[in-house]
């Protein structure tokens, strides 16, 4: 049975780096990326992370339906790695808007986690554990990130939480 790993930490934890090292050992590898540019910095933030895995990796770019993209990938893939989670859900929010249109992507996404296709190493950042957020819109992101990160971790084969670039091991089924 392929490997769900999940991997989640705070902003500039180290949780990308540490799944790309988690990615070098397979052969084939897909990245399958979620970051739209709406903005030139967000525009900078994916051209460093594509310098950054330059001819490692096959690149996916899909915002929305990444359960269809993890059931399209290229023939012989080895590993995917998912960057990332919240991105996606930001997405989600921004273009679907309504919490039943987020919640059927969300399960989408659940079910082929179920069997995945190949090993996919999924990167998430955690948003829980600081202030409360002032506003309504904020409030419902980290609500509804939390019930994502819960939901693929409880499918994940293993878990880490990158805090200040170290992993702690949250969850390896092979222990």
């Amino acid at each position: 049975m392929p490997e769900v790993i999940y991997v989640t930490g705070g902003a500039r934890s180290g949780k990308s780096s540490y799944a790309l090292r988690l990615a070098e050992p397979y052969e084939c590898r897909v990245f399958l990326a979620t970051a739209e540019a709406f903005d030139g910095e967000m525009q900078r933030r994916i051209d460093k992370h594509k310098e950054e895995r330059e001819g490692q990796f096959t690149t996916v770019e899909e915002p929305l339906f990444i359960d269809r993209a993890l059931r399209n990938l290229p023939e012989g893939t080895g590993v995917v790695l998912l960057d990332c989670l919240t991105v996606w859900l930001g997405n989600m929010m921004h273009h679907l808007g309504a919490e039943s249109a987020i919640a059927e992507r969300i399960d989408a996404l659940l079910d082929v986690l179920k069997e995945p296709p190949c090993d996919i190493i999924l990167v998430s950042n955690e948003v829980g554990m600081g202030i409360v957020p002032e506003n309504a819109m904020a409030r419902e992101f980290r609500d509804l990130a939390g019930t994502l990160n819960r939901k693929v971790a409880e499918r994940a084969t293993q878990a880490y939480l990158l805090c200040s670039g170290l992993p702690l091991v949250l969850k390896n089924i092979h222990s």
